[in-house]
């Protein structure tokens, strides 16, 4: 379907992955897309008025129509939360940290946008997963991001260990995630399960003070201790041929 030009555009607005001061990683187009923009879509609104007011001080807050979308908002909430686009508004799409619509619940509005002939403007900014590939050293020609892994530890052992396999077999980097107070455990499932040759990366804190980054192999890991407690996460795993 075409976008109508009577209609708003759903700008993609990235966010920083952590506290910090935005014009570290963000570019001046965020603060002047926020200009014009009152109208948004975010996980949460406490934390995206802070955001706001973090790159444009002088936006007057109380002028600004927040909705929240996460995994307590109803399905038949959506075309709600896109009327002002379809009554000519521009409207931002934001994420608790880094890129909407990438490991994010915003990518159903995305979806929806195209579906009503909405356009769709993504803005640049900062993606963990992409940040992690780069640093990590492993095939950024060829790799997958699987989000997270089941909690049930016989299921979690089995996805990492067909995980290893398929990174083998088609020479594909694995990416995954864990909830940021299970890393140290989950750390620990996969010195235990994955190979002692199977490259693994550990990226926490991407663009933070406190940024750690690391490759090396799963016997190599079993040697060096680090914390990963509640600092979010990306784990790449590659088995080399």
């Amino acid at each position: 379907m075409k976008a109508s030009t009577l209609f708003g555009k759903l700008y993609l607005i990235p966010t920083t992955l952590g506290e910090m001061n935005p014009e570290e990683v963000l570019p001046h187009t965020i603060k002047r897309t926020i200009d014009f923009i009152d109208h948004y879509i975010v996980e949460n609104e406490k934390t995206a008025r802070r955001f706001i007011k973090s790159v444009h001080p002088e936006k007057k807050q109380p002028e600004l129509k927040l909705f929240s979308l996460n995994k307590h908002t109803d399905v038949s909430e959506h075309n709600e939360f896109i009327k002002p686009l379809l009554e000519g508004k521009n409207m931002g799409l934001m994420s608790e940290a880094g890129c909407p619509g990438v490991a994010d619940p915003g990518a159903v509005i995305v979806k929806l946008a195209h579906e009503k002939g909405i356009q769709v403007v993504p803005l640049v900014g900062p993606s963990s997963i992409l940040l992690a590939m780069m640093a990590s050293g492993m095939n950024g020609q060829s790799f997958a991001f699987n989000g997270y892994l089941p909690i049930d530890k016989s299921d979690k052992k089995t996805a990492i260990k067909n995980l290893e396999k398929l990174s083998h077999d088609k020479n594909q980097s694995q990416l995954f995630i864990e909830t940021p107070y299970r890393n140290n455990k989950f750390l620990e499932d996969l010195l235990q399960i994955l190979q002692p040759n199977t490259l693994l990366c550990v990226a926490c804190d991407i663009t933070l003070p406190t940024e750690f980054i690391k490759t090396q192999s799963v016997n190599q890991w079993k040697k060096n201790k680090v914390d990963l407690h509640n600092r979010p996460c990306i784990f790449i795993i590659h088995k080399m041929n």
